[in-house]
């Protein structure tokens, strides 16, 4: 007999991590039903996918632009929620198998941690969630048997890599990086970048806080602390290399020196499909490999001069307890006030560092301390500019 198709919810459906999981539902000939939707913003985008999707939920996150949004045109079978309680409340829900935890930045932190509460297997594109929460969250998996699957193409090759070799054999992880748009601009060429500048990103098209991390490569200093605890390494065992042409996604080096590659063109929705339908690969969307024509793989170490962040990002992976949390709050608010105009750009790092070295640490903090630390780093950093 045929298994049922599996029950989705894409929680940030109207961004790229969203709309990349809707086409791969597209393509999967009846495997999958998406049974939730969710948007923040977005939500003429949203109703638009409901009558593609034809979900049985549409949730508003935001109560106030839900308030005031036309919803006639809501198809009559999607029952609209709203507020991120209802976040929650459908990720929770028996009807859902698969969760795609893809809202950007911490707001995304509590229906994930539902979804792996309740056991469920959680597409998880939100690399916030590890980086503030971590620890708690996976042993919050295992407690539960929720599957974690990483969507981050980073994440995702390692992950994929780790399939060839036993894990007390891993010497290292080697994550790549475009090195986005500023990888050949020297430090001091930097100061006057505009948002125009930090958002032109040469291989990828992303949100405009994405695009900014990966400007700053603060991107690569949270898959850092994310790749620590989503595979249990040691910070040590990271390294971080530019590869401009995003086609090898990042390795794994064993003990006798072999490296493990994943290669693909650079489509998010190959690593969202692979999330979904782990440990069956299927024929989907995404464009193959060119051998037919010459191409080339460079690597170039990162400068660490241009690219403060990655220290960054190594201090926090070594440190744990609350600093991702501050860490990562700080940066949301940041690249926030850079887009508003109200921030450097070299400065959007010095921020974050401040604000850090600034916390009252503590090495084993609760869900509640950390989300406390979050709102706590936001006001500081705004504190900052301010000054």
């Amino acid at each position: 007999m045929n298994s049922p198709p599996q029950s989705i919810a894409v929680l940030g459906s109207t961004g790229s991590i969203g709309c990349g999981t809707l086409e791969v539902v597209s393509h999967a000939e009846n495997r999958m039903n998406v049974q939730a939707l969710s948007s923040h913003s977005r939500l003429r985008e949203a109703v638009r996918q409901a009558h593609d999707y034809e979900p049985r939920w549409l949730i508003a996150a935001d109560a106030g632009q839900a308030a005031e949004f036309d919803w006639t045109d809501l198809p009559a079978d999607t029952e609209l929620l709203t507020g991120p309680d209802a976040l929650e409340e459908v990720a929770a829900s028996d009807d859902i198998d698969t969760v795609v935890a893809a809202i950007v930045g911490s707001a995304g932190l509590r229906s994930t941690w539902t979804a792996v509460s309740c056991g469920k297997r959680v597409a998880l594109a939100n690399k916030e969630t590890m980086v503030v929460a971590g620890p708690l969250v996976r042993m919050t998996a295992d407690q539960n048997g929720a599957e974690l699957l990483p969507v981050d193409s980073e994440l995702c090759a390692i992950f994929q890599a780790l399939q060839t070799g036993r894990r007390d054999d891993v010497a290292r992880v080697i994550l790549t990086a475009s090195g986005g748009p500023f990888r050949n601009r020297a430090a001091d060429e930097l100061e006057n970048v505009t948002v125009a500048d930090a958002l032109a990103h040469p291989t990828w098209k992303m949100g405009k806080k994405i695009s900014v991390d990966s400007a700053t490569m603060m991107n690569k200093a949270l898959e850092i602390i994310e790749a620590r605890w989503f595979f249990d390494l040691e910070p040590d065992q990271i390294e971080v290399v530019v590869h401009p042409q995003s086609i090898v996604h990042s390795m794994v080096e064993y003990v006798d020196g072999s490296v493990i590659s994943q290669m693909s063109p650079p489509d998010m929705r190959l690593p969202i499909q692979y999330a979904l339908t782990y440990p069956v690969r299927a024929p989907g969307p995404v464009e193959r490999m060119d051998f037919e024509t010459p191409f080339q793989l460079q690597f170039h170490p990162p400068d660490r001069q241009r690219f403060p962040a990655l220290d960054l990002g190594y201090e926090v992976a070594r440190m744990g307890g609350t600093s991702g949390a501050v860490v990562n709050a700080a940066n949301e608010v940041a690249v926030e006030e850079f887009l508003q105009g109200r921030l450097q750009f070299t400065k959007i790092v010095p921020a974050c560092r401040a604000i850090l070295e600034n916390h009252n640490y503590e090495p084993n903090p609760s869900l509640s301390r950390l989300l406390e630390l979050d709102g706590w780093a936001r006001q500081e950093v705004l504190r900052w500019v301010a000054t």
